[in-house]
């Protein structure tokens, strides 16, 4: 049998064996968090690392079967004439607009409603509004399907108990994008309420307290005080919330699949149509990198301009 001395002076062990040379494995202080980080940062580098630099080689290229060839920048130039790309990017902007203000106006009034100190049962309620962030999309999205199905759908059969003519919420170019925005705005308005509710937590009690002195009512605390508060909240859930709208597809994909007459197209549905149904994977690598750009262009902005001015 062998036998293991381990020197003192450091974390390097001796391993002596019957006719064997013997062997130092080195592990110090120093070198062992990199042995327990190698495992971490070899996934990184092969499912995040190798994917991104490959993708952007592959927009400066084409396929023919499974050959690839160089062509420059012809991918990027074929993106200025695509009308269906500019028709993409108008309608993911337009649901930007209109979406993302109206999600963060409910989550703001939702979480101070659930912060008051007079409400019951708070944990129930907040459990409630954030369940949809934490449903399978899919699931939800099938559901949203049929119940806005224009001949059966709960929505239409409600609208007929008033008299309205139904509605064609899937197929229709303005109610499409009206379905969208409500399945979104139902998802994840109580992801952002929870965020709001932590920063108002973190308010101190003494500013409400001597507002109340004042003789300032809830309106005016909330306008002077919580929202100036919030400020950094505010801009942390309006960049994530431009980020997940620009990114948008589960939705579209399952409910309008872009339609009609792509006037739900979005960028993301464009680019996985261009590369998984056209399979022309060189023009949809480059379609990803023009979407990295104008994200980070628009969270930039957004910094500067709901960021801190001194």
């Amino acid at each position: 049998m062998g036998e293991m001395k381990t020197n003192p002076n450091d974390a390097s062990s001796t391993v002596k064996s019957k006719g064997k040379k013997t062997k130092r494995v080195y592990i110090t202080p120093k070198t062992a968090p990199y042995y327990f980080l190698a495992p971490s940062m070899l996934l990184l580098v092969i499912f995040t690392l190798y994917p991104v630099i490959s993708s952007f080689i592959l927009s400066f290229q084409s396929m023919k079967g499974s050959d690839k060839y160089f062509i420059g920048m012809a991918n990027y130039v074929r993106l200025f004439k695509d009308p269906v790309l500019y028709k993409s990017l108008s309608n993911t902007f337009q649901l930007l607009i209109v979406q993302v203000p109206i999600m963060l106006s409910i989550a703001i009034v939702i979480a101070v409603a659930l912060n008051s100190a007079s409400l019951r049962y708070k944990g129930f309620f907040r459990t409630v509004y954030f369940l949809p962030a934490i449903t399978a999309l899919v699931a939800a999205s099938l559901v949203f399907m049929i119940m806005l199905d224009e001949n059966y759908g709960l929505a239409n059969y409600a609208l007929s108990l008033i008299g309205v003519e139904p509605i064609s919420w899937l197929s229709h170019p303005f109610w499409s994008k009206v379905s969208i925005i409500t399945v979104m705005t139902w998802r994840w308005t109580g992801y952002n309420m929870v965020i709001f509710l932590a920063g108002l937590q973190t308010i101190s009690p003494d500013l409400y307290e001597a507002s109340d002195i004042d003789g300032a009512g809830p309106i005016k605390q909330f306008f002077y005080i919580t929202l100036p508060q919030l400020k950094p909240v505010f801009i942390f859930t309006v960049v994530m919330s431009t980020i997940g709208t620009l990114q948008l597809f589960d939705e579209v994909y399952i409910l309008t699949g872009g339609g009609p007459n792509n006037v739900t197209m979005t960028i993301t549905l464009y680019l996985y149509e261009t590369g998984f149904k056209y399979f022309d994977f060189g023009y949809a690598s480059a379609i990803a990198y023009v979407l990295v750009v104008i994200i980070a262009v628009i969270s930039w902005i957004q910094m500067k301009l709901v960021g801190d001015s001194d």
